[in-house]
């Protein structure tokens, strides 16, 4: 294999003694094949190519968590509230007269292409795609994701895919009345095709493309779809993400089903874990959410090892968000990033998180390196993953390089700071 070079005005490289990213000022990386074989200054050994980047920042690619993977309809609903009403929750007349798939397999070939694709060039490396299941006669299907995968390898991207299955969704009546639509038979079905998926895929393209499980919302799963899923995640030993606590409406719904909050139904069940990514986690604590509760659930995501997926722009965008990303951390819940709306752009995410982040707390308790260091290494210890997110011997070589010579970029005062307040993914 051939080792390649390269120096740069900076290097972010993993300090595996302190555990935390380290500024190298005219750094290298070394790689060798698809891993990196050392980071620091004056490499001893023979090497094949030196790549010269000059004023740029090279870092570990992101690790988008909850990576937008079709063409993004929340934008309908940005000046157009409620959301419900650009069609954003199916009536329930179109439920009687029966849903259809709107798009064609060649639309949505094309739609995972040009989303992978943006993702990329916006520095992210490694994804989990979510796509809307608005435009679906029910939720998503094998043979869809087996294209996926080829399109994931044929771009190089590092995808973590596996087909959404549901038991229920949400339904506007003529009224403006909420209620559900329940089809478990199809929900479990779909649960039995995403578990072939990932037997039948997990490691293909050089174990580029890997499994995961993706239960639509907690409002629209049965008891035994949670229970199965926790129960097979277990045993395959693959990622499960399920968006919970992230609306009024979900708190609603759990609390009339259930008695209890979206956290608390899923302790019950054993859904909580290492494997458990939930975006978005801004309702705790059910529809009473006192102190003493939140902070009962905040402990519960810390002791299982849950990852909370946090999504700054769009969680701004619908006027609400993670309360507060410092006190997550404090409680030692590891968070992790995705994008979820359109643009994926990590660096315009990053920053709208610190600025919210400091509105929530009060306080200048959240920086630019800690949003950085989520978009990488949290994102990667979410999925169990060492040898992501990080510049470090051994692991993969998945990087991402920042030009700094744009004029508009101002002055330089530190690498990671200077890409939030002043740069663009774009």
């Amino acid at each position: 294999m051939a080792r390649t070079k390269l120096t740069a005005r900076f290097v972010i490289a993993w300090d595996e003694q302190r555990q935390q990213h380290t500024i190298l000022e005219d750094g290298e990386v070394v790689y060798e094949g698809q891993r990196i074989a050392f980071t620091g200054h004056d490499y001893p050994g023979p090497v094949d190519e030196t790549l010269a980047l000059g004023n740029v920042v090279v870092g570990p690619g992101f690790v988008d968590l909850d990576a937008l993977a079709d063409l993004d309809s929340t934008v309908l609903g940005f000046d157009n509230t409620p959301g419900w009403r650009k069609g954003r929750v199916w009536a329930s007349t179109y439920v009687a007269r029966g849903p259809r798939d709107v798009y064609t397999p060649e639309q949505e070939d094309f739609q995972r292409r040009y989303a992978f694709t943006q993702l990329l060039l916006n520095g992210v490396t490694t994804v989990l795609p979510i796509r809307s299941l608005l435009y679906r006669a029910w939720a998503e299907s094998y043979d869809e994701f087996a294209r996926a995968a080829d399109i994931a390898a044929e771009l190089g991207i590092r995808a973590y895919l596996g087909p959404s299955y549901r038991t229920g969704l949400s339904i506007v009546r003529p009224d403006g009345t909420f209620g559900m639509h329940w089809d478990a038979e199809r929900g479990e079905r779909g649960l039995d095709e995403a578990l072939a998926f990932v037997r039948d895929f997990d490691g293909r393209h050089n174990g580029l493309v890997r499994g995961f499980l993706q239960p639509d919302r907690i409002e629209c799963c049965t008891v035994e779809l949670l229970e199965r899923t926790a129960a097979s995640a277990g045993e395959l030993d693959v990622p499960v993400r399920l968006h919970c606590c992230q609306s009024a409406l979900e708190v609603q719904t759990i609390q009339e089903r259930f008695g209890t909050s979206s956290l608390g139904v899923l302790r019950e069940l054993g859904f909580l874990s290492r494997r458990a990514l939930l975006p978005h986690g801004e309702y705790l604590g059910g529809a009473d959410p006192t102190p003493a509760r939140i902070e009962r659930e905040l402990g519960w995501l810390a002791e299982t090892g849950a990852t909370v997926v946090h999504c700054p722009l769009v969680s701004a965008r619908h006027a609400g968000f993670l309360d507060s990303f410092a006190r997550f951390r404090t409680h030692g819940v590891n968070i992790g990033l995705g994008t979820d709306t359109f643009p994926p752009d990590f660096i315009q995410n990053m920053h709208a998180g610190v600025l919210l982040s400091r509105v929530m707390d009060g306080a200048l308790e959240t920086s630019a390196a800690d949003y950085y260091t989520a978009a990488t290494v949290g994102g990667a210890d979410a999925l169990g993953r060492p040898d992501l997110g990080r510049l470090a011997p051994g692991a993969l070589a998945d990087m991402v390089v920042f030009d700094l010579g744009g004029y508009h970029l101002g002055q330089l005062v530190v690498p990671i700071q200077t890409l939030l307040m002043n740069g663009s993914g774009r």
